[in-house]
């Protein structure tokens, strides 16, 4: 029997990118969230992540607490699901972000040291030693924002793809004309799974293979190209973020991690491309054109 592949919060966008990667590659797959298709299971508990591990060979964590709830809930989720995959006697393989830095004026590389001094950017990176902290076998994936097919909870889906496809005005958060890393999610999905195939990955972080950086205003242009229509696009600064904080607690949420919007924000793949070889990356045009159809046909 080929070995058992589990994607946790399967039903969200990266989990189920995830799937799709591992179904196409051939694996045995089995695809765990709260509700749903596939198995239900609360993995946010030690018998819930138990019993949604259990048999696997590696294990995908793509579940997490609400954003808001980051810093009160996600040691105790971590701790579970560690649980869960020590029971099973799998590999962890866990998609990260890039909060736990903090602010950098330089491409972001994996050496870098956790200094983020927000709830959030430091809850990630206990997350992250949590992890790695040698209980299970484990590697994680980092990712900038993403987009992609399926991609609804993120600033790139209804403020942008969604507008767009309404006639509204697409709103980028942050000014226009600084460089950004965007992920695809189906090149997340695969380089996560990369790192689950091979046991070179185990032990360390690693930033997934990503298009070079654009800026706001190259993406809605690209955005606009592919949905037609009169483009109307804007930039979100960081007055109008408070403002509308104020009576909107997901944009108020992004106050913390505004060093990502004012400055560029660039990612370095190159040890992941160094150690794996040539990596698949799709095309900001490519990739937005089919994030455009996918938000056509909902």
């Amino acid at each position: 029997m080929s070995q058992l592949h589990v994607v946790l919060g399967a039903t969200g966008a990266i989990g189920s990118a995830v799937a799709a990667e591992l179904g196409a590659r051939g694996h045995r797959v089995r695809a765990v969230s709260r509700g749903g298709p596939g198995v239900r299971a609360d993995v946010g508990t030690v018998e819930g992540a138990t019993a949604a591990c259990a048999g696997a060979d590696v294990v995908y964590q793509c579940a997490q607490p609400p954003y808001a709830r980051w810093a009160a809930e996600f040691p105790a989720f971590t701790r579970a699901v560690l649980a869960g995959v020590a029971a099973a006697g799998a590999k962890l393989v866990m998609a990260d972000n890039l909060y736990m830095y903090g602010p950098v004026d330089a491409p972001l590389t994996e050496d870098l040291p956790d200094a983020a001094t927000g709830p959030k950017g430091r809850v990630r990176a206990e997350v992250a030693r949590m992890v790695l902290g040698g209980e299970v076998r484990a590697t994680l994936g980092r990712a900038s924002d993403y987009y992609g097919p399926g991609g609804l909870n993120t600033i790139l889906g209804p403020n942008v793809f969604a507008a767009a496809i309404a006639g509204k005005t697409a709103r980028w958060v942050g000014p226009l004309d600084q460089p950004h890393t965007v992920s695809y999610l189906p090149d997340i999905a695969a380089g996560l799974v990369t790192l689950g195939e091979r046991d070179e990955a185990d032990g360390r972080a690693w930033h997934l293979p990503a298009a070079p950086p654009v800026t706001g205003r190259e993406f809605l242009r690209a955005v606009w190209d592919a949905a037609g229509g009169t483009p109307r696009s804007a930039g979100l600064g960081r007055g109008l973020q408070r403002v509308l904080g104020l009576v909107n607690p997901v944009v108020r949420e992004l106050g913390e991690t505004w060093y990502q919007r004012d400055r560029p924000f660039t990612v370095d793949d190159s040890a992941y491309r160094a150690a794996f070889g040539p990596a698949r990356v799709t095309g900001v045009v490519e990739g937005v054109g089919a994030t455009v159809e996918w938000f056509r046909g909902r």
